[in-house]
């Protein structure tokens, strides 16, 4: 299946190259190559955001902007130990016991270091028998000394995430619907959808009534930047968010292949025409959308309302559970949310 499954193959290529907050230069270089392959010519803006130009039928208007994001969660090392291992806070909304007792990747300034994400001895150590852990109880044995750390580029400020041999995908289930899981689509699944609607695009010679810019943005988990930075500099009247819709209330949303729409999260309220527009695309395109409201949740679309950047967002993306750990999700939605996607731009952006 992941032979024969575009989506799976961008995924899984996309999960062996570490991006977390301020050290997405790997994945960027990926997300431009591809785009040269579809046939696009790729931007690359001041802060380091990935831009794809559609020109549109009516140039003089203010142009709509699709975003995904490049980077991931992950650690941050805030101090190394006399005997080598390292003291970690978290990058974005990490939680240890999320991550659990699992092989990392350090990222330093050379290659990266690979270490054990250790919460201790659970026979009487410090973390031993709480209910509650917490990253003061984390650190990272990489087997080298303070000297020998510097030497291979680890310092305080250096990243760790996941290695490799960890982060899937893993299929599994029904092999005629089948689910996938992986450490974190957040937001390589945006990024993946993205890719292939551009594809789409290109293949049909595609032109919008306005300008849309596709984006890949830096530094969402770290607060937006990468979003705010694009709405300051290009004046979107629309902003939307291509990323994932956690399970929070497992009543109000499934793992049923549907896409999700946000209608309002911690920072805003989404516009409202836009998800009833969204919710009609997604029916031409023979799905429907779940629609969702969170409380402790932010996207790229929200920051950038937040900041007084953008008049109009939205948001659609796949619906997961497990979020911000190995999540999981049902591998049509991916496609439905494509459909509608380009259901949406076919019906002209306004």
């Amino acid at each position: 299946m992941k032979k024969n499954n575009k989506f799976l193959n961008l995924l899984e290529e996309m999960l062996l190259i570490p991006s977390p907050s301020g050290r997405e230069e790997k994945m960027s270089a990926l997300i431009r190559e591809k785009i040269s392959e579809i046939g696009y010519e790729p931007e690359t803006d001041s802060i380091g955001n990935i831009l794809v130009r559609l020109p549109g039928k009516n140039p003089e208007e203010c142009p709509i902007v699709f975003a995904a994001h490049l980077d991931e969660i992950g650690m941050t090392v805030k101090r190394i130990n006399p005997d080598g291992s390292l003291q970690v806070i978290k990058s974005g909304g990490l939680l240890p016991w999320k991550i659990g007792e699992c092989p990392v990747d350090v990222i330093g300034d050379s290659e990266p270091v690979s270490g054990l994400l250790s919460f201790g001895s659970a026979h009487g150590g410090s973390a031993s028998g709480k209910e509650r852990i917490t990253w003061d109880d984390v650190k990272i044995i990489t087997g080298l000394t303070p000297e020998q750390l510097e030497q291979k580029g680890i310092r305080i400020g250096s990243s760790a995430v996941p290695k490799n041999e960890v982060r899937g995908p893993v299929v599994m289930g029904d092999e005629n619907d089948p689910m996938i899981a992986a450490w974190t689509f957040d937001d390589r699944a945006g990024m993946a959808v993205l890719l292939q609607l551009l594809g789409e695009l290109k293949r049909n010679n595609f032109q919008p009534q306005n300008p849309v810019i596709i984006a890949f943005t830096v530094q969402e988990e770290a607060g937006g930047h990468g979003a705010k930075y694009l709405a300051a500099e290009e004046n979107p009247k629309i902003f939307v968010a291509v990323d994932g819709c956690p399970i929070i209330d497992p009543d109000t949303m499934k793992l049923d292949g549907r896409p999700g729409v946000w209608s309002r999260d911690r920072l805003a309220h989404y516009d409202q025409q836009l998800v009833v527009d969204i919710s009609a695309a997604a029916k031409q395109a023979g799905t429907q959308v779940q629609v969702a409201v969170y409380e402790g949740a932010a996207s790229d679309a929200s920051m950038v309302l937040d900041a007084g950047l953008v008049p109009r967002i939205a948001f659609i993306g796949h619906v997961r559970d497990n979020s911000h750990g190995f999540e999981i999700a049902r591998l049509s939605v991916f496609n439905k949310t494509l459909k509608t996607l380009i259901a949406y731009l076919n019906e002209g952006t306004n």
